[in-house]
């Protein structure tokens, strides 16, 4: 990113990269002089970050999809635990850049996998159409042929494979733990999306103006064919499939995902398979896991849960010691899957904290 004068003489230069969080310079052209100003985040020892790296497989269509590939550091690559970390939208993707959550997963020695499944957005239209109505299915095969291709190389332990993501992100997380059973040890879910019809009936709520565009790139619920289809695709039809350990996190102002579509997964789950269940009742919607909540301390305390989710079911290493107000905080979210009953959780905050955000989940 850069900025200039009027006279563009001077530009402010604005670079990141995968160990580099950013750094900004004065760039002068009358003396060719580029002189750094600042640097954002100078806490962080940039010799410690974990280098990313892009990767491409073939899906089981034969589509090739593109990704990224984050390893520990000084870590010999070989039967590493992983997680895919699949990203919101599903028209978005990710970038090669410094991602702090993705750093914060390999310093606890984890592989982190992040693949521009179909329907990603920058691989062209044919590339964004080919996830058309294609939820929980080829789009779910682009991230299980990227766990398949890495435990192939030998980089991964098959038996430590993790799966998080927020919004769409999250849907892929739930439909990961439903529709492949035996892939993943654990899964979370950050505002996912468990019903897929629901999701779309409500849709006048916030996207009204772009309903046909959902209708065509998700499904339609009028139609017998559609509504099958959606309903295929819903990971909350098939919790009986469902066989590895499940967290759960939501925000109780949600406008896009409701409360009630992770409450209904965790009273179907709840006596079947160890499930947690975090519920932050002044907070909205985030797209994916390179956003956050809107206050801080929500942030600290869902990735705290978060780490010592994974630890225990994929032996990685956490951090046990937190500080007094994140510690209240996730003590305060927590709630027990024995106490939910969809629609009668806490009342959300009178302050909605939801941003304005472009279609998508």
């Amino acid at each position: 990113a850069f900025s200039a004068t009027a006279d563009e003489q001077q530009w402010l230069v604005h670079a990141n990269a995968d160990v580099e969080p950013g750094e900004s310079y004065l760039f002068d052209r009358r003396n060719k002089a580029l002189t750094l100003q600042y640097r954002p985040l100078e806490a962080i020892p940039r010799s410690a970050l974990a280098t990313t790296t892009t990767i491409r497989y073939s899906s089981s269509d034969g589509m090739r999809i593109s990704g990224y590939l984050t390893l520990p550091k000084d870590v010999e690559p070989k039967r590493l635990p992983l997680v895919v970390m699949a990203h919101g939208g599903p028209w978005a993707r990710d970038r090669w850049s410094y991602m702090p959550q993705t750093q914060f997963l390999a310093n606890r020695g984890v592989a982190v996998l992040q693949p521009n499944y179909r329907g990603s957005t920058g691989y062209g239209k044919a590339f964004l159409n080919a996830g058309n109505r294609e939820w929980g299915e080829r789009i779910q095969d682009d991230l299980t042929w990227g766990v398949r291709y890495l435990v192939e190389q030998g980089i991964v332990d098959p038996k430590r494979v993790g799966i998080v993501g927020s919004s769409f992100g999250g849907y892929c997380a739930l439909a990961g733990a439903a529709f492949t059973p035996d892939l993943y040890a654990a899964a979370a879910s950050i505002v996912g999306i468990s019903n897929v019809p629901m999701v779309v009936d409500s849709l006048t709520a916030f996207a009204s103006p772009a309903r046909t565009m959902f209708v065509e790139r998700i499904g339609d619920p009028t139609s017998v064919e559609g509504r099958a289809q959606l309903e295929r695709q819903s990971p909350l039809n098939s919790v009986a499939k469902i066989k590895i350990p499940l967290l759960l996190i939501h925000g109780a102002n949600d406008p896009r995902v409701r409360q009630a579509d992770s409450e209904r997964m965790v009273v179907a789950l709840r006596d079947r398979v160890p499930v947690e269940y975090l519920l932050l009742p002044d907070e909205g919607h985030v797209l994916g896991l390179n956003q956050a909540f809107a206050r801080p301390v929500n942030n600290q305390a869902v990735f705290a849960g978060l780490e010592r989710f994974l630890a225990e079911h994929l032996g990685t290493r956490y951090q046990e010691a937190l500080e007094p107000e994140v510690a209240q905080r996730l003590k305060e979210i927590r709630v027990d899957p024995e106490t939910v009953a969809v629609g009668t959780a806490p009342r959300p905050s009178s302050v909605s904290m939801v941003r304005t955000q472009a279609p998508g989940f």
